[in-house]
């Protein structure tokens, strides 16, 4: 199109208005803090160290690190909004994508974000937001200021930057009162979400030696959702789909296989066993999505010790369609159909681990393993039912004739500690055929012999005939029976 002799007019939004529209973004303020962590990482720092300050409602959390840093014009830069085109073409480990972290996850937390930083050699620089004044100027407006106390924040290092942000109205009320014990507790919880989602989101940073995070002076331990430390892990071949990704399953082990008590625990992770299943999907070693089924499959407890790793490049960042936050992504359609292979096979190993308990089942020689419930299906039901020929019921079989009260009761001892719960749950979680309902498809000249049998028992024991009826009326499956109970 030809431009040159169009009207045109300004429509530059409202500052104010915008703000606030950025500040509804949806960060959580561990995907906030997470955000100012990726610029760390972008500038090559080696340590970031994360502090908490409570004093109601002025408290405090800075991000500080000791990257590169920035003089006085890439502060005013990094703090513009949309400073960077998504389209551009990236370092591949960059971790940015649109020019808005910094600001986005600030403002979503608090409404003063005051940055100081200093280049090797250089005197420190700020600047900083106040989204008071914005709102009374209604102009894109930075204001050369520093919270008092920050104004030699960075003096222990050669070069660096540190993120402060004050009236943190999203986190604490500004009346709040610093012997608030309620409010400080709540602070505290909150933060703590914080330390285990970075724990989560940068662990394999953290394992490889990149850098070191600091949580309030102490050293961040990463969290690794494979448990590759642990031996009875089964990881799974690598696979690779278009675009340069890669996939790596595991199977984590059943909790009876783990190391220690302690070690199953802290696999659990942060939102329980079952949530935690399904893929991980990472950039540049950042964790963008944590247990997730890419809405390929549903969470499923037959499937909780499933765990399968993606690794895209930045370079997929529009294909998968990285959100801001960098909390959400969506495969392609030519992708999905590659992870739902894969991951099918990883599910089924999961499935065994899952069923079986953790345990390994190995034959004997010249002894076949005899189950003592077998999986049976008809009438396009499946169904489980004892195994007549196992060598433990032919054993109390014969037991039961010189001592059939033992013999009774062990076997009752042994159903109940057998029962295959697990089977049973996976199967009905897996199984597109119904379950056989309790007596479900029983013939009916198959119930005569019994309800006679039982019948003449408790009328032999003294009890008369219409009560006997009336007890067997009470029970399965013969309640659904009265004319065989009434011809008796």
């Amino acid at each position: 199109m030809d431009y040159s002799n169009m009207r045109t007019a300004s429509a530059e939004p409202l500052a104010s208005a915008m703000i606030e529209t950025f500040r509804a973004i949806g960060y959580s303020l561990e995907t906030a803090v997470a955000d100012i962590i990726d610029n760390s990482i972008s500038a090559g720092a080696k340590n970031i160290w994360v502090d908490r300050i409570w004093d109601g409602g002025r408290s405090v959390i800075t991000i500080k690190d000791d990257g590169r840093g920035m003089n006085d014009e890439e502060i005013r830069h990094a703090l513009r909004p949309g400073y960077q085109n998504p389209n551009d073409e990236r370092d591949i480990r960059d971790l940015g994508r649109f020019g808005l972290g910094l600001k986005t996850a600030s403002f979503s937390q608090c409404r003063k974000v005051s940055v100081l930083s200093k280049r090797k050699d250089n005197s420190p620089e700020y600047w900083s937001w106040d989204l008071d004044y914005v709102a009374e100027t209604n102009k894109w407006n930075l204001i050369h200021w520093i919270p008092d106390g920050y104004e030699n924040a960075i003096d222990d290092l050669k070069s660096g930057t540190i993120v402060i942000w004050t009236d943190l109205d999203r986190v604490v009320s500004p009346d709040t009162i610093t012997g608030d014990e309620f409010s400080h507790e709540k602070f505290s919880g909150d933060l703590d979400k914080v330390k285990r989602h970075l724990e989560m989101t940068f662990h394999r940073f953290i394992e490889d030696g990149d850098f070191r995070l600091w949580w309030c002076g102490n050293p961040v331990k990463p969290w690794d959702p494979f448990c590759t430390s642990e031996t009875c892990t089964q990881p799974l071949p690598d696979d690779h789909i278009q675009g340069g990704i890669t996939v790596k399953g595991y199977v984590l082990p059943h909790q009876k296989s783990f190391s220690t008590e302690q070690a199953f625990k802290a696999a659990e992770g942060i939102q329980g066993w079952s949530a935690q299943q399904g893929f991980y999907v990472y950039r540049g070693k950042r964790l963008l999505l944590a247990g997730n089924w890419l809405k390929l499959f549903k969470k499923e407890e037959p499937y909780k010790l499933v765990r399968i790793r993606i690794d895209i490049p930045n370079t997929q960042d529009k294909n998968w369609k990285i959100d801001i936050k960098k909390s959400q992504a969506y495969p392609p359609a030519k992708c999905r159909e590659q992870l739902f292979s894969y991951a099918q096979r990883v599910r089924v190993t999961g499935l065994e681990v899952y069923k079986h308990r953790g345990r390994v089942i190995r034959e004997r020689s010249g002894t076949d393993w005899q189950p003592l419930w077998l999986e049976r299906r008809k009438d396009n039901q499946w169904f489980f039912e004892i195994n007549r020929d196992n060598e433990l019921v032919k054993s109390l079989k014969e037991m039961a004739r010189n001592n059939p009260d033992k013999a009774f009761n062990l076997l009752l001892k042994l159903i109940e500690e057998s029962i295959p719960v697990s089977s049973i749950y996976a199967k009905e979680s897996s199984s597109e055929e119904p379950m056989k309902e309790p007596f479900g498809g029983i013939e009916r000249d198959n119930l005569v012999p019994i309800a006679k049998a039982i019948y003449q028992n408790y009328v032999t024991g003294g009890m008369s005939a219409n009560s006997a009826k009336e007890l067997l009326l009470s029970q399965e499956p013969f309640n659904m029976y009265e004319d065989i109970i009434d011809a008796l």
